[in-house]
């Protein structure tokens, strides 16, 4: 127990028949409920009732997937697929460019005293246009360096770094 009288990280037990037991509540919940945990900042973690693996991440995402299916959705098939293309060497660069980005917006939101979804949404408005610019010129300029480096070190030397462009001796395969 904590000096608040209650335990640090609130534990959340996943059972096979898929139901979510709250241990400091002695009550069944959902993830609606733990949604209201994450937006609420309460520490928690989920595991597995069974094997006590650590289970949250997967959780998250299946609040996201919920949320995604429900009204208008944050990702779009462009990005999720982006998303999936930067699973690989330039997936930490990523994971912290998010994880950065959505840090300052939340620093922002709380720093402005954003109250209203009105506000907010002009907030998006004026600063999205900004941040995608910003994210197409950073990948652009990754993209770069990726085909710089992978035509120094003659990486796929059978391709070229450019598409259509033609190699010495292309025309003699013909």
């Amino acid at each position: 127990m904590s000096v608040s009288g209650r335990n640090d990280i609130r534990l959340i037990k996943k059972y096979p028949n898929r139901r979510l037991y709250d241990t400091r509540t002695s009550s069944h919940i959902t993830l609606t409920d733990i949604r209201q945990l994450v937006i609420k900042e309460e520490p928690f973690k989920v595991v597995d009732a069974r094997t006590g693996e650590d289970i949250t991440r997967s959780i998250l995402l299946q609040i996201i997937q919920e949320a995604e299916s429900d009204g208008e959705p944050i990702f779009s098939s462009e990005m999720l697929k982006g998303i999936i293309r930067f699973y690989g060497p330039f997936q930490g660069v990523l994971a912290s460019y998010l994880e950065k980005s959505i840090q300052t917006v939340v620093e922002v939101q709380t720093q402005a005293g954003v109250q209203s979804s009105q506000a907010w949404n002009e907030f998006m408005q004026t600063q999205m246009p900004v941040l995608q610019n910003l994210m197409r010129q950073y990948l652009e300029q990754s993209k770069m360096l990726y085909l710089n480096t992978r035509n120094m070190f003659g990486l796929f030397s059978g391709f070229s770094a450019v598409k259509g462009q033609k190699k010495e001796g292309d025309d003699e395969k013909l």
